[in-house]
This record gives C-alpha cells, structure tokens and sequence, in this order.
C-alpha cells in the first residue's frame, strides 16, 4: 500500500508515549510530557491529538516523517485540554482545516461551537465514514475532550483520552490521576468508567497505550456507582 493509499481500516498510532514523573530532588517540580498520537482515517483524512510542548516541534517533524508525512498533511489538530503539554506544536499545522483545543474548535480567527447542545454525548464527527469523533469527557478539566476511532487496525475501538486516564496503573491506583489535577473528580470517574465500558483499548494522556480488560471495566464502574 502507497503511504498516503487509504487504507480499510483507520490507523491509530502513537508517535510517542507521553510520561509524567517528580523531578529528582525536589519535591515541588515535576517531568512531564503528553502522549502524540496520529490517527489515519480510512478516507485519507490526517488527525493528530496532543501535540507536547512547545520545544517539541523538530522532534514531532520527524516522528510524522516516519510514517511519509508532514506538517501540511495533517487537516485536524486535536488537543483533549489546553494545558501546555499538550498543545505546544499546534503552531506547526496551519494548514489544518481545524484546531479543537478542548471543546474550543478554531481556524484562524474564526472560532466554531461544534458542542453548541450543551448535551453531554455530543459527538464532532471528523471523518466522511463517521468512524472518528470527538467526545466530551470532562473531569481533568471540564472542557476535555477525547477521540474514539472505531474500525481500527486494533481489531477494536480505540479511546484516545488525554489525561482522563494518566496511565494503565491509576486504574488501581485513584491517587496517580488525582495528583495530577482533576476540576471534578465526581465527573472523572463517571466519565472512565463510561470510556472503558465503550472501547477496547485506550491511549492515555501520560503513559503507553492498553488494552481494556473485563475486570477493568468492573473496577471502574465500581469507582462511579461509589460518588
């Protein structure tokens, strides 16, 4: 298949899994950087989500030229929040025909309400097979987003989540995404339970993507039935 051939199955690939850590020695710093993920959808359409930091630029060039693109490939930038490490490269796609930074769609100065029903399960479809939406899933902040790919390589349906997951360890552990900030735990745990119920792998905002278990789902039902 050419590199830019549609394939029958859109791609979900992670350019770099992201992390977050406390900086050795002092307790009042942290390490952090977030995932960067691209998603080729089955009609051609390009979509990055998350682009790290602003001194991130070179090093996401090269990473999208690993797989026989460039910056002017990508028509949909999408950031699930505004914090700085996930939005530092948007300056990089100003071809794009869209930037969605949380619930916030934008080209240029022209800024779009694609959420305008105020009805949580509202979905921004962005590809012509209706297989790649965006979703509100409020909890890190409240205006978060998340991208769920259907029909993908994975053999299953794909949950890109930005920090409403920090990793497959918080699952067990609420502490490692409350430490990391929540604007509303109630709305974070409802909104978890309600990802993992719907998709069979997820891609979290700090660390590298998993696979959804059975008992996983259970856990974190359990978790949202308790607030």
């Amino acid at each position: 298949m050419a590199l830019n051939e549609p394939s029958q199955r859109n791609q979900v690939i992670v350019l770099q899994a992201g992390y977050s850590r406390q900086e050795d020695g002092d307790e009042s710093a942290m390490r952090a950087n977030c995932t960067c993920t691209l998603v080729r959808c089955r009609d051609g359409t390009n979509v990055i989500v998350d682009t790290m930091t602003a001194w991130d630029g070179e090093h996401l060039r090269a990473l999208l030229g690993e797989h026989g693109l460039g910056v002017g490939d990508i028509q949909v930038v999408i950031c699930s929040h505004g914090h700085s490490d996930h939005v530092g490269g948007n300056y990089l796609f100003q071809k794009a025909r869209m930037h969605l930074v949380g619930a916030c769609a934008s080209h240029r100065d022209l800024y779009m309400d694609h959420f305008g029903s105020g009805k949580q399960d509202e979905e921004l479809v962005l590809d012509s097979h209706a297989e790649v939406v965006v979703r509100r899933s409020p909890g890190h902040t409240l205006g978060c987003v998340s991208v769920i790919v259907s029909n993908s390589q994975l053999g299953g349906r794909v949950g890109i989540t930005g920090d409403l997951f920090e990793r497959a360890e918080d699952i067990d552990d609420e502490s490692i995404w409350k430490d990391a900030g929540s604007e509303s735990e109630t709305l974070q745990r409802k909104e978890r339970s309600k990802m993992a119920q719907v998709c069979d792998f997820i891609v979290p905002g700090h660390g590298p993507m998993f696979q959804v278990t059975q008992s996983m789902r259970s856990k974190l039902k359990e978790d949202a039935a308790g607030d």
